[in-house]
């Protein structure tokens, strides 16, 4: 058994979105994004499928070009290889479920574009 909690040791970037692993377990691994208003993670895609939940605020998510506002409760699933992206129109948190093979350095490296 594996226990975190999305709520503890919240620590906001001035400049760039926030990223940390919470959880990992034998099929995903699941990851905290903190975005302060109007940060942004540039268009990228993914090798897997995921799944992003928005726990708190408003997230602008763009699909492959066109944009989607999500908000607190709103969960999205995406295919691998589907260019998105995701701006913050308030301060927010996004849980973010990567699959396992994927790696969370990667989610790192788009936060830090």
């Amino acid at each position: 058994m594996n226990k975190n909690s999305l709520y503890q040791h919240l620590e906001y970037n001035a400049d760039k979105p926030a990223v940390k692993v919470i959880l990992e377990s034998d099929f995903t691994k699941e990851i905290r994004i903190l975005f302060k208003e109007n940060q942004i993670m540039k268009e990228h895609q993914t090798p897997f499928p995921i799944v992003v939940e928005i726990v708190e605020g408003e997230i602008l998510f763009g699909v492959e070009g066109k944009s989607h506002l999500l908000q607190k409760g709103d969960l999205i699933s995406l295919s691998g290889s589907v260019p998105h992206d995701l701006k913050a129109l308030s301060n927010s948190m996004v849980r973010l479920t990567l699959a396992k093979k994927d790696h969370s350095s990667r989610v790192q490296k788009v936060a830090n574009q």
